[in-house]
């Protein structure tokens, strides 16, 4: 189980919604994102997010790459 502050490294699809940005995760399920910069390039891709989780499914990201 994940919990508040837990350090999160992630692969999946980088999608985008209404809201703004999920993670579509390899393992299953998903994490909304919250990040500093919009990651337009990496939309509808396979991407790697690094971070921390904050609670009710959100990742606070601090990168989003090319996986």
């Amino acid at each position: 189980m994940t919990r508040i502050g837990d350090r999160v490294d992630e692969t999946g699809r980088l999608l985008r919604d209404e809201a703004g940005f999920l993670l579509q995760r390899d393992m299953g399920g998903s994490y909304r994102l919250v990040l500093l910069r919009v990651p337009v390039d990496h939309v509808e891709k396979r991407v790697r997010v690094q971070g921390y989780y904050a609670g009710d499914g959100i990742v606070e990201a601090e990168g989003v790459a090319a996986a």
